[in-house]
């Protein structure tokens, strides 16, 4: 389990066209506030369930390391270097299948050599994990039957909530067992909580506690509203604010998958939200919408006929006011077809139609681990693709030539280099291919003059050979 963090967030252990709603009803008298929710809470218990993960976990002994101590024990030190330490831990799951399909969190089962699912009845079953999406925090485990069929929820859809719909949250807080809280969803869309890189979450005010990552959010239809997740504390308890992530976007993960990894769709447009002063600089009366500063060419935005400049106001019929709800509505749209797309350009609304699509693996990555006698030497690197930037969470236009991995010990990792960032230039040209790069630091050079990207920044060092 991710540990607590004090007085920050502390990680816990296809939409449908909006259509009108019956009138929601409230209590009337006091016999009606009275009303209890076991009912719903006899029939969607059973399928949450406990998810206990185990891992062997090889943990150095820092003496070993000591010269001083090797001078005097030699190799009778050995049996102090290296052992294996078992860690385990807790968390929740739902069951969202029959067969045994289970939801969980992602960090409630990364890197565990065994799984086991435990449901409410007490019966125990191993399972196996199926895919696991770090960007959205979300598992699949598939429980290992024999032929048995297990209770479970329905996903609803989650864009139908509204603030002030009760929920009730459901798992297994601090190993004390299953317990079922009440509240009511205070707040939607919730974009800068930064817990994911699709954040899009669902806020509450249901206890939610260690132990809980990975449980049900429902709502009183007995159906799945959210995947319990992260909480804000100050005490590292419940304080009234918890988020659960969507079930529209827990559907994307089960059904968008190829084996292991999620497909996403790709858009190929980023943006920035419309301040008040972007706003007033363009006319506009109100403040909204996502203004389009990167079109990538070839992409599915600019074969609708999207540009920079425009600003985009609504994505499958629902508004987006930021890039991380743009973003989301993009990657819960059903891979396969289109989504309608409103976007303003020249003070004049507009309509089209963009194709869902994967994103391409154009040009081919071409993986390559630099050797020789250069700064790079020891870092595995590939061409940029929106294939490759989904799938190591790369943010940005996909061009260019990515590190993916560096080697301990290697000249790459004593220079500093990292996994994700972006070759820009060597000794003052522009590195647009692995190719290039390969041949740049074949020429040789010393001192070398390299420019990177790493997250937002541009880094530029002067090394030696």
């Amino acid at each position: 389990m991710r540990p607590l963090l004090i007085s920050a967030l502390i990680v816990l252990l296809a939409p449908a066209a909006a259509s009108a709603q019956p009138a929601r009803v409230v209590p009337a008298d006091r016999e009606q506030v009275q009303l209890s929710f076991a009912p719903v809470v006899r029939r969607v218990a059973p399928a949450v369930v406990n998810v206990f993960t185990r891992r062997t976990q090889r943990v150095a002994n820092p003496l070993f390391d000591d010269p001083l101590f090797r001078r005097f024990f030699g190799d009778q030190g050995l049996s102090l270097g290296p052992r294996e330490r078992v860690q385990q831990s807790l968390g929740s799951g739902v069951i969202v299948a029959a067969g045994g399909t289970v939801v969980t969190n992602h960090h409630v089962v990364r890197g565990a050599d065994e799984i086991r699912v435990v449901l409410a009845d007490r019966r125990e079953y191993p399972a196996r994990l199926v895919r696991s999406d770090e960007r959205t925090d979300l598992a699949v485990l598939q429980v290992e039957l024999q032929g048995e069929t297990l209770p479970y929820l329905e996903l609803r859809d989650s864009d139908e909530l509204e603030v002030g719909d009760l929920v009730l949250a459901i798992g297994n807080p601090f190993g004390v067992g299953q317990t079922v809280t009440s509240g009511i969803v205070s707040g939607l869309a919730r974009t800068n909580v930064g817990i994911t890189d699709y954040g899009f979450f669902i806020q509450t005010d249901a206890a939610i506690n260690p132990g809980n990552s990975g449980g049900a959010l429902v709502t009183l239809d007995g159906r799945l509203a959210g995947i319990n997740t992260a909480i804000y504390s100050r005490s590292g308890g419940s304080v009234g604010i918890g988020f659960a992530i969507p079930a529209n976007m827990v559907r994307t993960v089960l059904v968008g998958g190829e084996g292991a990894r999620v497909v996403r769709p790709w858009l190929g447009a980023g943006g920035q939200a419309v301040t008040a002063e972007i706003a007033q600089s363009l006319g506009l009366r109100l403040p909204r919408g996502v203004l389009l500063n990167d079109v990538q060419p070839g992409s599915p935005a600019v074969r609708a006929g999207l540009r920079v400049g425009d600003i985009v106001l609504e994505v499958g019929g629902r508004e987006v006011d930021d890039p991380e709800s743009l973003r989301f509505r993009f990657a819960t749209a059903p891979l396969g077809g289109t989504v309608p797309v409103v976007y303003l350009r020249d003070g004049h609304r507009t309509s089209v139609s963009v194709a869902v699509l994967p994103p391409p693996e154009d040009p081919p990555r071409q993986t390559t681990v630099l050797d020789g006698r250069h700064p790079l030497a020891g870092a595995e690197i590939a061409n940029l693709s929106p294939a490759l930037a989904d799938e190591i969470g790369f943010q940005g236009p996909p061009r260019g030539v990515v590190v993916t991995r560096v080697r301990a010990g290697s000249i790459a990792h004593r220079r500093g280099f990292q996994a994700g960032d972006v070759v820009l230039e060597v000794n003052g040209e522009a590195m647009e291919s692995v190719q290039r790069l390969r041949r740049a630091l074949a020429r040789g050079g010393a001192p070398w003059c390299i420019a990177v990207r790493r997250g937002e920044e541009t880094l530029t060092a002067t090394l030696g050979g």
